[in-house]
Order: C-alpha cells, then sequence, then structure tokens
C-alpha cells in the first residue's frame, strides 16, 4: 500500500510539474521547430548529378581530403557546403596579341575545362569557386601573349610551322598546375586589320601559283628527258638493225621466205627472179650497179614460171 501512495503521489507531482511547465515545454519544440525550418537549407544539403560539394567547418576549415557526391548530406548548421560543377564547362574568351612589329592580333578562344575532382577541396582552399576568372582565363591569356609575342602578325595568322598549336600545349601545362583540367583551347577566330589580311592573302595567292609553275616546269623537264632518252634507243635499234642487214642475211631470209611460200597449202605461183641469185624478193641486188633501175618484173621464159596447185 505504501509503494502504491508513493508512486501514485509521484505520478500526481509530476503532472502538477508538467502542467505548470506545459507553456514552456511548447516554446521550447516552436522555437526549435522555427530553427529546424529556417536552417533546413544549411542542414539537408542535396549534390545534384554533375556536382560535387566541399564542406568548410566553423571551427576546423576546409575538409580538404574529403568531397561529396551526388546525393543527400546532412550537416551542421554552423558549417557551410560548398557546390562545384564537375561537368566539362565551356567559356568564350577574347583578348589581344601584340606582334613583334607592334601589329594587333585579335584572337577570341573557346575553352573547355573541369576541376580536378579528387582535388577539388585544394582547389577551393587555395583558389575558391570563381578559379575561372583568377587562374584559367588570366593564366591561358598570359602564355599565349608571351608564346605569340615573338612572331609576325603573317606568322600567327597563317600558323607557321604550328605555333599557335605550340602556344596552346604550354597554356594546357600550366593551367593544369592549379587543380584544374582544361581539356582542349580552341582558336574560333584571329582577327587582323583589313588590308593586313588582303595583303597576306595576295601574297599567299603568288606563292601558290609559283609553286604550281615550278611544278610544271619540272615535269616538261621530266618530258624532256623523257623524250631524248626514247629518241636515243630508238636511234640505237635503227643502228642495231642496220649493221646486221648484210647482204648474207638478207639472202637467207629470202631463202627462208621462198621455202615457207612452198610449203603452203593454199593455190599459190612461185615467181623465180631473174637477178643473180633468183630469189623471188631480191630482185636486181647486184651490188656493182651503183643507180639501178627501179625494180620491175621481167620478162620470164616459160621455164622460169612454176605453177603449182593443190
Amino acid at each position: 500500500m505504501e509503494q502504491n501512495d508513493v508512486s501514485s503521489e509521484g505520478a500526481f507531482l509530476f503532472r502538477q510539474w508538467l502542467q505548470r511547465k506545459l507553456p514552456l515545454v511548447i516554446i521550447m519544440l516552436l522555437i526549435t521547430t522555427l530553427i529546424v525550418a529556417f536552417f533546413w537549407n544549411n542542414i539537408v544539403i542535396t549534390v545534384n548529378p554533375g556536382e560535387a560539394a566541399v564542406l568548410f567547418r566553423r571551427f576546423s576549415g576546409t575538409e580538404i581530403d574529403k568531397v561529396y557526391g551526388e546525393g543527400l548530406h546532412i550537416f551542421s548548421p554552423l558549417d557551410k557546403v560548398y557546390i562545384y560543377e564537375v561537368r566539362n564547362q565551356l567559356a568564350l574568351h577574347d583578348f589581344d596579341v601584340i606582334s613583334n612589329k607592334g601589329l594587333t592580333v585579335h584572337l577570341s578562344l573557346a575553352i573547355r575545362y573541369r576541376p580536378e575532382y579528387s582535388l577539388l577541396g585544394i582547389l577551393h582552399e587555395k583558389i575558391g569557386p570563381d578559379y575561372l576568372q583568377r587562374v584559367v582565363i588570366p593564366q591561358i591569356e598570359s602564355v599565349m601573349r608571351k608564346q605569340l609575342g615573338q612572331y609576325t602578325a603573317e606568322q600567327i595568322y597563317t600558323n607557321e610551322a604550328g605555333l599557335l598549336t605550340n602556344a596552346i600545349l604550354t597554356a594546357l601545362d600550366e593551367v593544369g598546375r592549379n587543380y584544374v583540367a582544361v581539356e582542349d583551347i580552341i582558336i574560333r577566330s584571329i582577327d587582323l586589320p583589313k588590308d593586313m589580311v588582303s595583303s597576306i592573302e595576295n601574297k599567299l595567292k603568288q606563292e601558290e601559283f609559283m609553286k604550281s609553275y615550278e611544278f610544271r616546269v619540272k615535269t616538261a623537264e621530266k618530258e624532256a628527258q623523257r623524250l631524248k632518252i626514247e629518241a636515243k634507243g630508238i636511234r640505237d635499234y635503227h643502228n642495231t638493225i642496220n649493221e646486221a642487214l648484210t647482204e648474207k642475211t638478207l639472202r637467207l631470209k629470202g631463202i627462208e621466205a621462198t621455202e615457207n611460200l612452198a610449203k603452203s597449202n593454199n593455190a599459190k605461183v612461185v615467181i623465180i627472179g631473174s637477178g643473180k641469185n633468183g630469189l623471188p624478193i631480191i630482185l636486181n641486188t647486184d651490188t656493182k650497179d651503183q643507180n639501178p633501175p627501179s625494180p620491175s618484173i621481167p620478162a620470164l621464159a616459160p621455164d622460169d614460171v612454176q605453177k603449182n596447185k593443190e
């Protein structure tokens, strides 16, 4: 009975205390709710696709060794979260370069860049969210002005010996040392004074014309050399033939022609000439006749004509 009385008395006292403190409890709950609602955006952070977050702790500084990826994260309202876009981004930038002869060359660039994901905390601590304007553009502009300022406007405009490519590669290397990855630097346009552009274009046309002319001259020289070699070959060929065509050779060829004609199966008439050797195809071949008459068929005796019919 005594224990029940003690419990009843304790519950009664608690109810009395609660009744007295209830307004205060309600006020505390309302204040807590208001605080949570007010700092909700600082407590519950959503990192969207293509983004990453860096946390700055109020009492310990930036967390350089941790990067918060996509998804929902809960932080203390005393801390601050910085969200970076880690996709490839594009920046357009125009600037002027002074050539070594004092002419102004206007360059228009397209820069593709992104922060290094694993080094995002260091990038935030050393440079900050506006790294594009603090590091990327100033360094690219500085390097390209230094590299291209050693050349003339014509050399820059015509990209002589790939000087623009070399300047871009140097700029990429310089920017990469600041925790930023520059994928590419594209030269959109190169602008010069109009009279300068016309002068360069006319010079290039003349150079191309001279190259074409030199090519035609070399082609003509090669063709003349070929014809000369061909003529020499024809001359050597005729000289060889003339040396080989002796009187005995011609007589032998005449005998072979007569034999082939006689062996033919077709009907034929074999005419035996009346010259020295009596060959059918060698007429009046006597070398003693310095001025032989024009060839003619002599009168034939009946026994000089043989008719073979098969």
